[in-house]
């Protein structure tokens, strides 16, 4: 009992150190589905910080991405993570070191779920490093979205079901996270460009980009609708949906992003007036 306390305090520690944005409705949630969304939420942020790595070799990340996939194929053993990351101890951060621990906090009946999905993202990710974020066409995009994104989308439909029996559409639950992914490579072009990855299709500007965006966050307006208003799950998928739709506002108006005054405000919106940021 000691040990899970100890492991839920670190993950709720680096849940906030690497996202404040869904730390706040992660916390919020429900016992068990708490723990189960911050597992997922976790392994699936230090297979990102793989391929994300500004110091790492391609060929580096193309075999961290698909061994952890292929480790997480198998019966789980964290002492093959572990050998596969030491190595690179003193490059990779804390939240993939302890990949590990993060799968260990989920609940017994939903694991096997969350590696699977993880395993998957990692596969599509490496795909894409090996083809070096080469994205021609729209249809290249929405397979790129889809793993670093679209996944998590369905990854979060499929807790959702386990947690509270809720059925929720699959295609609207992809276009939720690929919305929230179009948004931060508007919002990241110009750091994208100079270490050398366009994520943009070929002819496109950001009126295409945006026009993307627009039409992916339109169908996640639909999968939060379907949501049981007050709920947790709903103020949950609420938060980075208009935190989403503000960011894009803001760019359009020739802004780099929300300010944190706008940030409150529009959480404030979803949550109540009384929340305050920590």
């Amino acid at each position: 009992m000691r040990k899970m306390t100890d492991l839920y305090k670190r993950s709720m520690a680096m849940l906030k150190a690497t996202s404040r944005t869904f730390f706040i409705p992660i916390s919020r949630l429900s016992p068990g589905l708490k723990e189960a969304v911050t597992s997922a939420y976790l392994c699936m942020r230090a297979i990102d910080e793989i391929e994300d790595h500004p110091d790492l070799p391609s060929t580096d990340k193309v075999h961290l991405l698909r061994s952890v996939a292929g480790i997480l194929k198998r019966p789980f053993s964290g002492t093959e993570l572990n050998s596969l990351f030491h190595p690179y101890k003193s490059i990779l951060p804390d939240v993939t070191l302890e990949l590990d621990q993060w799968i260990e906090l989920s609940p017994p009946t939903i694991t096997a779920k969350i590696l699977q999905s993880t395993a998957e993202m990692a596969e599509g990710m490496a795909d894409w490093v090996a083809k070096e974020w080469r994205i021609q066409t729209e249809a290249d995009l929405d397979d790129y979205t889809y793993y670093v994104a679209g996944l998590v989308g369905l990854m979060l439909s499929d807790l959702w079901k386990w947690s509270d029996d809720l059925d929720t559409d699959r295609q609207q639950a992809v276009a939720f996270g690929r919305g929230l992914q179009a948004v931060n490579i508007i919002r990241n072009r110009v750091e994208d460009r100079t270490r050398g990855v366009n994520f943009f299709p070929e002819s496109w500007e950001f009126a295409e980009m945006f026009a993307y965006a627009e039409r992916n966050l339109a169908m996640a307006d639909r999968y939060v609708e379907s949501l049981t208003p007050g709920t947790t799950i709903h103020t949950f998928c609420k938060i980075p949906l208009v935190l989403a739709h503000g960011s894009l506002k803001e760019i359009a108006a020739g802004k780099e992003k929300l300010s944190r005054l706008e940030v409150v405000r529009l959480v404030g919106q979803v949550i109540g007036s009384e929340w305050k940021p920590s």
